[in-house]
């Protein structure tokens, strides 16, 4: 089978393991810059063009397995849908990848098919700050803006005081952000589930370093691998299938009135979850992509 990976760099961790595990299971694969494509759209025969220096070379592929980094989300979704367009299949469509990215639209479909979540308010004027506050029960509570990513952009603010003066700075500066209920219970940890399919392939919990909220494992977390309960495997598979997608990184944490969703992660790395949980998750992907291709390119999975 011929596979694109749709990565900036080939030597990223998670690009290179499915590289490596892809020629092993005897496939062609190339890892393309979806910043070096460009494309000819036309209704007879669409097509893609890679030009990395100063050759150019028409991309055919049977496969794409998109790992399309935040900051190119809109134009890696461009070049992805092209492929859908010309019949390529996808392991992750363009639709449920930038569905996903938008983590205002990806809670609204999340609460819209009754997963649970984090008591969350999202506004627009600045007279709706103390509304806001109290929808999430007051502080503390997180103040997260919506294009932030590895936990950047996330604060929490420990005092109703202090959550006005965040909101409103960040009204200040035009961005646009969540406020969300901060679950004390949790101690610090949350757990990523890695879904490929229908199933959690593997579950690892992360804990936030001391004096620090964040579970980033770049940010001082540290991973272990944790048992998950069957309403916590349930939840994250669900979400994941709101989302549309096949493989996904589905982040949940433990509350005292059940597990409940933080976040849905369409290119979930695979260094932190191997590593803990010992599991060959780049393998299981490719497999993945083995069998699910041969039922025919963009199936239309997502929904809204």
């Amino acid at each position: 089978m011929r596979i694109g990976i749709l990565s900036r760099d080939a030597r990223l961790y998670s690009t290179s393991r499915l590289v490596e595990t892809a020629r092993k299971r005897g496939h062609n694969v190339k890892v393309v810059d979806v910043l070096t494509c460009y494309m000819n759209i036309t209704a007879n025969k669409p097509t893609i063009y890679y030009k990395p220096k100063d050759k150019k070379e028409k991309l055919e592929f049977d496969a794409v397995i998109p790992r399309i980094g935040a900051s190119v989300t809109a134009y890696g979704t461009a070049v992805l849908r092209q492929f859908e367009v010309g019949g390529v299949y996808s392991v992750n469509e363009s639709v449920a990848i930038s569905r996903s990215r938008d983590k205002l639209r990806a809670h609204q479909l999340l609460a819209r098919k009754g997963v649970g979540m984090p008591m969350t308010g999202y506004a627009h004027a600045a007279n709706a700050t103390e509304d806001l506050i109290e929808f999430v029960g007051g502080a503390p509570l997180i103040v997260k803006v919506l294009k932030s990513t590895h936990g950047s952009g996330v604060v929490l603010a420990e005092t109703n005081k202090a959550a006005e003066s965040v909101i409103n700075a960040f009204r200040g500066l035009d961005a646009d952000f969540l406020v969300q209920e901060f679950i004390k219970e949790a101690c610090g940890a949350d757990i990523r589930c890695f879904i490929i399919g229908d199933k959690v392939f593997a579950a690892m919990q992360r804990q936030a370093k001391e004096g620090e909220f964040r579970s980033n494992l770049h940010l001082g977390g540290t991973a272990t691998i944790v048992k998950l309960r069957p309403d916590e495997r349930a939840l994250a598979v669900r979400a994941a299938r709101v989302m549309g997608l096949d493989v996904a990184g589905v982040d949940i944490i433990r509350s005292a009135h059940g597990p409940l969703v933080l976040e849905v992660n369409s290119s979930p790395g695979l260094k932190g979850i191997e590593t803990a949980t010992g599991k060959d998750v780049a393998d299981a992907i490719i497999e993945y992509v083995e069998k699910d291709a041969l039922k025919g390119p963009n199936k239309m999975k997502g929904r809204g």
